[in-house]
């Protein structure tokens, strides 16, 4: 498999995460591209612009909980609403800001609930929408610093929101002080989401408005140019095959070579960092597990090739969580039903996405399989005994197990002697008995290491797993 095959793929849950229309990244990618060549882009530029562009939103998980919490209202929503309006009329008296506002803020309280929400955002102190975007950036830039993209590329991630008049974030660039490839992603950015949102024509309109202001104009005119002559968004557009432009952007990967195991393994590392940034209670859980499921793997002697097969499917198991809304994931009472359903659902979001790449069949396979039980309880395709591997079974015993003991936005922390309770109901016909022994065993055994040498405790002893921190510096060009 190549880069640009599992990037083009892990892409679409970005989509999703965002709330924007599903392939936004792949068309965003063809976009640009053709503005990049449009603008006089040396191949070097556009294969650093390419994976910037694949990779543009793969910070977005770092401040959905707080969309969420700031707005009472669902994250994905919200951002779909808040890329589409003049962000710099935010916080001023104006129409627009209000409109929004009204129309995002507990859309479930009836008016006099929406009146107090709105009220009390509007009073809070600081400045959410830096805040938002501050996290966006920097989160996203560490993660492309981690995967080792280019300075360049993770530059360009970084200054997305910069705008051509200094009024952008997160530094307040002006003009050609906005790295090349930042100014022509978000030209790019804009106009996939309005032509999905309201047409090309609508999307051409609102980027002219902007030049000068929020894009280059040398970039606009780029994209104009392209758009006369009809070739911009060719079998480009959001209701165009998929699978096409799929391809079409894979045509485009600069680097065909086939990727190391370790590459694969950090490429895998780094979206478990996307997925455990989702929530507060969720932060390390991929990780965490995947270290679990690996140990106990070895515990029990199953074959190397199949300990690589658990570890990747393990730090990829909760992907599917990032199409959750954080209202459900983060909320504090019981679900109702339909929330339920919305939850059991992410099995199946992460196998789909998963199985776009060719060489993850079986990832894909354990992925979808995490939360079924060896009785025929678990969900979501009710599978039981004999249907379930023992990778499937070692995974569901890891998820578990890490989950008890971490605290969830419903239960704080559970204490040993309930962990081991519950353990033992779960073996009496849920989980098999002897990953549950081989997984008290490890963690029996990691009890008594010196706290540098558990895993998961120390940056230095499973660097490839660790999660990402922003790095103390601001990302420039070279």
């Amino acid at each position: 498999m190549t880069l640009g095959e599992v990037l083009s793929a892990l892409s679409y849950v970005l989509d999703v995460t965002e709330g924007a229309r599903p392939g936004h990244a792949v068309r965003t990618c063809l976009l640009g591209t053709r503005i990049g060549v449009e603008v006089g882009m040396r191949a070097e530029e556009l294969a650093e612009l390419y994976y910037a562009l694949l990779l543009k939103d793969i910070g977005c998980s770092g401040n959905a909980a707080r969309m969420a919490e700031a707005f009472r209202a669902d994250d994905q929503i919200v951002k779909r609403h808040f890329k589409l309006m003049d962000r710099e009329k935010l916080g001023k008296v104006n129409g627009e800001a209000m409109s929004f506002v009204w129309n995002n803020v507990a859309p479930d309280e009836d008016a006099w609930g929406r009146m107090r929400e709105v009220y009390r955002m509007l009073r809070a102190p600081g400045d959410l929408t830096a805040e938002v975007i501050e996290a966006r950036c920097e989160r996203g830039a560490a993660i492309l610093h981690k995967l080792g993209m280019s300075i360049n590329t993770c530059a360009a991630v970084y200054g997305l929101d910069e705008h051509w008049n200094g009024m952008g974030l997160p530094d307040h660039l002006r003009g050609t002080e906005i790295p090349l490839l930042a100014r022509v992603c978000a030209v790019a950015q804009h106009l996939d989401l309005f032509c999905s949102e309201y047409g090309p024509a609508r999307a051409m309109e609102t980027l002219l408005q902007r030049s000068g202001k929020w894009y280059d104009p040398t970039v606009v005119c780029a994209a104009e140019s392209l758009y006369r002559h009809g070739v911009l968004w060719k079998d480009c557009l959001p209701g165009d095959d998929a699978s096409l432009q799929r391809a079409d952007v894979l045509a485009l990967d600069p680097n065909s070579a086939f990727l190391a195991d370790r590459d694969v393994n950090l490429i895998c590392s780094g979206f478990a960092d996307v997925v455990d940034a989702k929530s507060p209670f969720s932060f390390r859980h991929s990780v965490a597990t995947a270290e679990l499921a690996v140990l106990i793997s070895r515990a029990m002697r199953i074959a190397p090739e199949r300990v690589e097969l658990v570890r990747r499917a393990a730090l990829l198991h909760d992907i599917g969580m990032l199409s959750v809304p954080n209202t459900i994931l983060d909320k504090p009472d019981s679900l109702s039903v339909a929330e339920l359903a919305v939850v059991r659902h992410h099995p199946e979001v992460g196998a789909e996405i998963l199985s776009r790449i060719e060489a993850f069949g079986d990832v894909a396979k354990l992925v979808r399989q995490h939360h079924e039980r060896l009785d025929g309880s678990g969900y979501p395709d009710r599978l039981a005994g004999d249907q379930l591997s023992t990778e499937a079974r070692i995974l569901a015993v890891a998820d578990v197990l890490t989950a008890m003991l971490s605290s969830r936005s419903y239960r704080p922390d559970l204490d040993p002697a309930e962990i081991q309770r519950q353990l033992a109901v779960e073996m009496e016909s849920r989980l098999d008995p002897a990953v549950v022994q081989a997984a008290t065993a490890v963690l029996d055994q990691l009890a008594v290491l010196p706290l540098e040498d558990v895993p998961a405790m120390s940056l230095d002893a499973v660097p490839d797993l660790a999660m990402v921190q922003p790095p103390p510096f601001r990302f420039e060009a070279a």
